[in-house]
């Protein structure tokens, strides 16, 4: 009798914290179940989500040997800092080079300018020579009709009539010499200054030869584009590099970092811009990140892809797309610090 007695009061205890169990299990299914039945038609989730930063790559605008690298691996860095300086020797060079062609071709203006100074005091002698010429030849036809007049009345001899006659004639043709000998320095001189046009252009020319030297020269000193932090090394002192060539990424930490969420299309009906967000990452899965979303994808992800798809080819199976959207990040700088580009993101968007 006591033997069962003591079973039943076991049984009992047995029962009641199975009761117990049986409730608190209930009960956290009912909480569990209303909350998500409540997460359900309050928010649109995705775990198809990702950190996004502006990772963008340094390059090199000029070929050469790799003089000094000033940065390290993941090293932060300021808009403006030396990241790595290129041998310039060669680019000093072609710049003197072209230094010395300007140099020159400005010296042709200068022996221009004397040409014509030259030219023109010839000019101003043959001027003179012509009122010379026409005071001879003034006087020689003085000379010629007055012969001919002592001629008609015997008072000179044909010959005497014949040499000035000959004088006249040489007066006249030195005359006529003299007036193009000046119209011919004048010509000169405009042929001179016309050249000027052809001096001014190729000082241009050697001037933005020498720019684009200068500019060569510039560029084998590489700099920090913005505030970032640089990624990892791959080069080394010594190395050539080609122009164009990608020598190191920099992550563009002023300007933020947001969230590229892929959603299913039957969940987005109900997003717009400015919609609020809630992000948790794995990283941090104990904090949530705030956010809005900035921007819908005009198409889904596989029409970005580089071979889109295309179902009137082969067997159809409906998949459901996904569309990405940008989610911004909104909290303080500090706070989203730690987040790196890439790493894996759980996203919450409160329905309308």
């Amino acid at each position: 009798m006591s033997t069962q007695k003591k079973y039943t009061r076991t049984d009992q205890l047995i029962t009641k914290i199975t009761a117990w169990i049986a409730g608190i299990i209930a009960l956290v299914l009912l909480v569990w179940g209303v909350r998500t039945v409540f997460q359900m038609y309050s928010y649109e989730d995705t775990n198809d989500a990702q950190i996004e930063e502006y990772i963008n790559p340094i390059t090199s605008r000029v070929s050469g040997f790799i003089h000094t690298i000033k940065y390290e691996e993941n090293q932060d860095v300021k808009k403006g800092d030396t990241l790595l300086i290129i041998d310039n020797s060669e680019y000093k060079l072609q710049q003197e080079e072209a230094e010395a062609a300007l140099s020159n071709a400005r010296a042709q203006i200068g022996v221009m300018e004397s040409n014509v100074l030259t030219t023109s005091r010839v000019s101003a002698a043959s001027a003179s020579q012509i009122a010379a010429a026409k005071a001879k030849l003034t006087r020689q036809q003085q000379d010629y009709e007055r012969y001919a007049k002592l001629f008609k009345v015997e008072s000179a001899t044909l010959q005497q009539l014949e040499n000035s006659k000959a004088a006249l004639d040489v007066a006249k043709s030195e005359y006529q010499s003299a007036i193009e000998n000046y119209e011919a320095s004048l010509s000169k001189i405009n042929d001179i200054k016309a050249q000027k046009g052809v001096y001014e252009s190729e000082i241009k020319r050697r001037q933005a030869l020498l720019n684009r030297n200068k500019l060569d020269v510039g560029y084998t000193i590489i700099r920090a584009p913005y505030n970032g932090k640089m990624g990892r090394r791959t080069i080394q002192e010594g190395q050539l590099i080609q122009a164009g060539q990608t020598l190191a990424y920099i992550v563009d930490q002023d300007a933020g970092k947001w969230v590229i969420a892929n959603f299913k299309e039957t969940q987005i009906s109900q997003m717009h811009i400015n919609g609020t967000a809630e992000i948790t990452t794995d990283a941090y899965p104990d904090h949530k990140f705030k956010g809005k979303i900035v921007s819908l994808s005009p198409a889904t992800g596989a029409r970005f892809s580089l071979l889109p798809p295309d179902n009137s080819t082969g067997n159809f199976v409906k998949i459901v797309q996904r569309i990405p959207v940008k989610i911004k990040l909104t909290e303080n700088k500090t706070v989203i610090e730690e987040l790196r580009a890439g790493m894996n993101a759980n996203v919450s968007i409160v329905k309308d």
